[in-house]
């Protein structure tokens, strides 16, 4: 069975690589949580404004920049996901290095390149 990806800066915008990568992920037939400032759904998932519970999250995919990504570290560290994937333009030394302390693998990599290549 496939495990639960949190999408963290959900958008509506079709043209948002967060957009793109819900898509991609319930393509492939992920479970998805989105979290953003947004209301509404893309594809299946409704984007939600809180966090899941913690130890319900394998991956979080970040699409935030790391100036907001601050406000989340504790959210983000109680989740306690399996790994989080740093898209283009999300990377963050300080919040790798708190993840890593913590038992979290991180990986800066792309999200939707990862599906397309069985990567994911």
């Amino acid at each position: 069975m496939k495990k639960t990806t949190l999408v963290l800066g959900a958008s509506t915008h079709i043209d948002r690589y967060s957009n793109r990568a819900i898509k991609l992920l319930r393509r492939h037939e992920h479970s998805v949580v989105a979290v953003g400032r947004d209301t509404g759904s893309v594809a299946d998932v409704t984007i939600e404004s809180e966090f899941p519970e913690p130890g319900t999250v394998d991956t979080l995919t970040l699409y935030i920049n790391p100036s907001i990504q601050k406000s989340y570290y504790d959210k983000i560290l109680e989740l306690k996901p399996s790994r989080i994937i740093f898209n283009p333009g999300t990377e963050n030394r300080e919040l790798e290095e708190l993840a890593e302390e913590n038992g979290i693998a991180t990986e800066e990599a792309c999200t939707l390149v990862l599906l397309n290549t069985g990567q994911y």
